[in-house]
């Protein structure tokens, strides 16, 4: 097993940080075209698109290579929208991490090191929705360096971090594409308490539901 090191967050961390997530979240890029490319409207446009090229050209050759261009320019699109939604990030909460989560109080930001490289991170900071309760974001860890339980020691610290500040629950939004991570907080104690699509022409049109999570923060005795 591979040693690793977790601390605080400092500035000179900064970029390898941002680079980190931008890198995780790329990798779901595939999974959501997948998911898109399953949904029943989507299926029957491509089939209809398909079948009106075959009966009109009388040719396969021609539905096959247009449908397979389609494929190809809609993946294109989403790729894009998934990049604005990194680049969204990277210019909200990511855009200063120091006065973000290391300034305000119930606040944090950790980096896991290994190797002399940065290949983990995890953030806390308040929900908002209840004055007891924080939430859990900005979980990533390095591809080569998955399966080793990082992810679960950071959601273990982020979990003690609260549990010293008083707090009475850590929450957290995962994506419908984010299979793994749901276990992983399902085998951590976090519960799912409710799902929603997101509530804009783009979410509804593809499905796209974010999960939310909960985890209780039993007083000590």
């Amino acid at each position: 097993m591979a040693e690793y090191k977790i601390r605080s967050y400092g500035d000179s961390d900064y970029e390898a940080v941002r680079e980190l997530f931008s890198l995780g979240m790329s990798e779901y890029v595939p999974s959501v075209c997948m998911h898109v490319l399953k949904q029943p409207w989507v299926l029957f446009v491509i089939t209809c698109f398909f079948l009106s090229l075959l009966f009109s050209s009388k040719s396969l050759i021609l539905p096959v290579l247009a449908v397979t261009l389609f494929l190809a320019l809609g993946r294109q699109v989403l790729a894009y929208c998934w990049n604005m939604y990194i680049d969204h990030c990277l210019k909200e909460d990511l855009q200063d991490i120091q006065k973000t989560y290391m300034e305000s109080k119930g606040s944090h930001f950790w980096i896991v090191e290994a190797e002399d490289s940065i290949i983990g991170t995890v953030a806390v900071k308040p929900s908002g929705d209840r004055s007891d309760e924080l939430i859990l974001k900005r979980m990533s860890v390095r591809k080569d360096f998955r399966g080793l339980g990082i992810a679960k020691a950071l959601s273990r610290e982020v979990i003690t971090f609260a549990r010293q500040g008083g707090y009475r629950s850590v929450v957290l939004n995962t994506l419908m594409v984010q299979h793994e991570a749901q276990a992983m907080y399902e085998s951590v104690g976090f519960r799912k308490y409710t799902e929603f699509v997101l509530p804009t022409v783009y979410g509804k049109l593809v499905n796209f539901t974010i999960s939310k999570y909960r985890y209780e923060i039993l007083p000590v005795n």
